[in-house]
């Protein structure tokens, strides 16, 4: 049987599971008498505007150098049991965590692209170099084998008319 939820009761759900600290999704959906699916379903919609971050990115890939500097320095004291309920508030994983310090320690003084403007640049410039290339390619051949071709005309000729 298919229960009707309030609006307002599923993004109390979802707030809630989103700050749950050390609690699992689980026993707040046990709590709440909802379905674990349910509730993980209601986490993944759209609709969820409350995210673990609030306004802050969503996906571990679209935090920028910035933000990836502040969570290292919230998370550098933290063990495992804290280190999980931040992340898990924030919206990404320990491994995260561990590869923008990787990152940040092999930098080296290395300057990327900072915004998703000059990176989509360097890709579009990327593509079009790569078929520049392609196609130069290919005139090369051509030209190859047409030199072949004609000296093995010549060489047919020379042969007939000896």
């Amino acid at each position: 049987m298919k229960i009707a939820y309030t609006d307002a009761f599923r993004e109390q759900a979802v707030t809630k599971a989103y700050h749950r600290g050390d609690r699992t999704i689980h026993s707040i959906a046990t709590e709440l008498d909802v379905k674990y699916h349910t509730l993980k379903n209601w986490m993944k919609s759209p609709k969820a505007k409350t995210g673990p971050a609030g306004d802050g990115p969503r996906r571990a890939r679209d935090w920028s150098a910035a933000q990836r500097l502040h969570a290292l320095l919230e998370t550098h004291e933290l063990e495992d049991q804290p280190l999980s309920a931040w992340c898990r508030q924030h919206g990404v994983y320990p491994h995260h965590l561990q590869a923008w310090r990787e990152a940040f320690e092999h930098a080296d003084g290395l300057l990327a692209p900072t915004t998703r403007g000059e990176l989509r640049d360097l890709k579009d410039q990327n593509k079009h170099l790569e078929r520049e290339l392609k196609r130069k390619e290919k005139a090369l051949a051509e030209t190859a084998a047409l030199l072949v071709l004609q000296k093995k005309f010549q060489a047919l000729w020379e042969d007939q008319d000896e």
